[in-house]
């Protein structure tokens, strides 16, 4: 009977410490329930690429050139743009959707922008679309861009968009890798 209620005291003395003592911290990993990897490709109007541009100034300083990016880090220049979407990085391969939205140049030291856009998608793989919004610090290697939403195949996602610019060629082309992390997947 002793050797009970001397375990029974053991096992309450330590769920009594275990309660009252330092709060046991819980790191709780979130896995994305969805990754997917996408390329678009950003042709920008310059007063002679019409045929193939895929975006356009719609919107600059008083001082700005309207047709081409103007000043330092284009502070003030509102982009609009409807860029084809890849599966991998070549321009020329079958799109799989349209990135469709806007930037801005929002920053007079630096070259950033802030974008708000969807991937628009009407393929056998996927249809519906998926929106992102954020800071684009576009110096850095990498950055992330929220995902507040979507419809069809991705109604009410979540997530974050890893975007990485691939290749650019001056101030008229350039094509990001965006890294899509999905967290809440309906």
């Amino acid at each position: 009977m002793g050797a009970k209620i001397l375990v029974s005291v053991l096992l309450f003395s330590l769920l009594i410490f275990r309660s009252s003592g330092a709060p046991s911290k819980r790191i709780r990993v979130y896995r994305p329930c969805k990754r997917l990897v996408f390329y678009f490709h950003d042709i920008l109007y310059d007063g002679t690429n019409s045929k193939n541009a895929t975006a356009a100034i719609v919107g600059a300083p008083a001082w700005g050139n309207r047709i081409k990016l103007s000043g330092q880090n284009h502070f003030g220049n509102m982009v609009v743009f409807d860029d084809p979407i890849t599966l991998d990085n070549n321009l020329h391969s079958t799109p799989v959707g349209r990135a469709q939205g806007f930037y801005f140049y929002d920053k007079k030291e630096i070259f950033t922008a802030w974008l708000g856009f969807s991937f628009v998608f009407n393929s056998s793989e996927h249809r519906g679309s998926i929106n992102f919004v954020g800071n684009d610090p576009l110096m850095n290697k990498t950055r992330d861009v929220s995902v507040v939403g979507g419809t069809g195949d991705f109604f009410m996602t979540r997530g974050v968009a890893t975007l990485m610019t691939d290749a650019f060629e001056g101030e008229v082309y350039f094509r990001l890798r965006v890294d899509v992390k999905l967290y809440e997947c309906w």
